[in-house]
């Protein structure tokens, strides 16, 4: 009986006028926004937390604050860390290992192009190998750097594949110019999908500090717990040893300590908090969309007045009348939301392709199925919903006077 129906109402629909199909737009625009917006930014997630790089959410860093200029992370602040702020954090009986690493910004020269972005530190001895585990320390091409490498440097994996503008590839044995010093490439390191590991330069301690003459500044101090399991407890400890070496007062830090999984959590909290704005904006389009659906049906009622005296003198019932028009509701709903699904979808799906090539992550296309059943369920009961008054004025007409119109 409930396929009769259906049946019915979709054969009715069929025969509607532009005016009708006109009023699915706010259902569709709303739908389409919903569920785009939420693709988009359930990739955006993904895509940001390739950003952290492989195995960091063990990782406390420690950077100063008080940004003075715009630059990399803990660069042209008023009072920086230093190599004694280093010294101090290994000390503590929470720590396991507190390693310097300098992060700076420079020009490349290669084919005769110039690309600029940030070179960073590779440390000694046995720091070398827990960085490395923190990067993946597997290569495309080459080798990764060692103690007594100079002039020497590994490049990320865009420089391998010309992601960076310099016209042509660099492979391991050729040579580059970084702030017009000559250094030799040994080796690109693997893809991790993250673009600020992917276009890094990386050389050693020495390096480093002689190109940018760095003498006792540290930008980030990347501190490995003794426990991995009370990070908590850990950065508690760096805290209060900070605000003592600087002399500050709980609240009024200059210095930030943080775990990639915290800073995660907020960056998770502030798409969040503006999906949930989107959907508030699309729910009024879908509410305006149910506006217009309940005037169609209005009118549908009216003009097909005649149609329902009819039904009901060869035998329909209220209830029989009432369902159909309720049913012909939610199918415009359904068929405005269904529309703005598909819309929908392929606009999540051209936004996470665009935001991999943007920023050079590999999130995989995830079209939620879930998101996209409730929505087109949610469209009909829309639809249905708004249709009850008309369905009910429908179902209530007199037969007789109905048929004479």
């Amino acid at each position: 009986m409930i396929q009769e129906y259906f049946i019915l109402a979709f054969k009715n629909l069929k025969h509607r006028g532009v005016r009708s199909w006109l009023t699915l737009i706010g259902i569709f625009i709303g739908v389409a926004a919903v569920v785009s917006l939420i693709s988009l930014g359930n990739g955006l997630q993904l895509a940001v937390s390739s950003q952290f790089g492989v195995s960091q959410t063990e990782l406390i860093s420690v950077q100063a604050g008080g940004l003075s200029s715009f630059g990399p992370p803990g660069s042209g602040v008023v009072d920086p860390l230093t190599e004694d702020d280093v010294k101090a954090i290994k000390e503590l009986s929470s720590v396991k290992r507190a390693v310097a690493r300098h992060i700076e910004s420079g020009k490349l020269e290669y084919n005769n192009k110039e690309v600029f972005g940030y070179a960073t530190n590779i440390p000694s001895g046995d720091d070398r190998q827990f960085i490395y585990d923190q990067l993946g320390d597997e290569t495309i091409a080459g080798r990764l750097l060692k103690d007594e490498d100079s002039k020497k440097v590994v490049l990320g994996y865009n420089f391998y594949v010309d992601k960076v503008g310099l016209d042509k590839e660099v492979i391991p044995g050729k040579k580059v110019l970084i702030n017009n010093v000559s250094f030799e490439v040994i080796g690109v390191l693997d893809k991790k999908g993250s673009f600020i590991f992917d276009n890094a330069v990386f050389m050693n301690d020495k390096d480093i500090k002689d190109l940018f003459e760095i003498e006792n500044e540290v930008d980030v101090i990347a501190v490995q717990a003794v426990d991995k399991d009370n990070l908590e407890k850990t950065k508690e400890d760096i805290e209060k040893l900070m605000r003592k070496r600087r002399n500050v007062k709980v609240g009024e830090e200059n210095f930030e300590v943080s775990t990639p999984e915290a800073s995660l959590e907020s960056i998770k909290g502030i798409l969040g908090g503006v999906q949930a704005f989107i959907v508030i904006v699309a729910s009024i389009s879908i509410f305006i969309g149910a506006l217009g659906i309940v005037n169609t049906m209005t009118t549908s009622v009216l003009e097909r007045k005649k149609e329902i005296g009819i039904m009901k003198a060869i035998g329909a019932t209220n209830n029989q009348i009432f369902y159909q028009f309720f049913i012909e509701a939610g199918l415009l709903g359904l068929i405005g939301g269904f529309v703005g699904a598909v819309f929908g979808t392929l606009l999540g799906v051209l936004g996470t392709i665009a935001i991999n090539n943007f920023i050079g992550a590999e999130v995989g296309l995830n079209i939620k199925f879930g998101l996209i059943f409730f929505s087109l369920l949610g469209s009909f009961l829309i639809g249905a919903v708004a249709g009850i008054v008309p369905a009910l004025n429908a179902s209530k007409q007199n037969p007789v006077e109905a048929i004479r119109g």
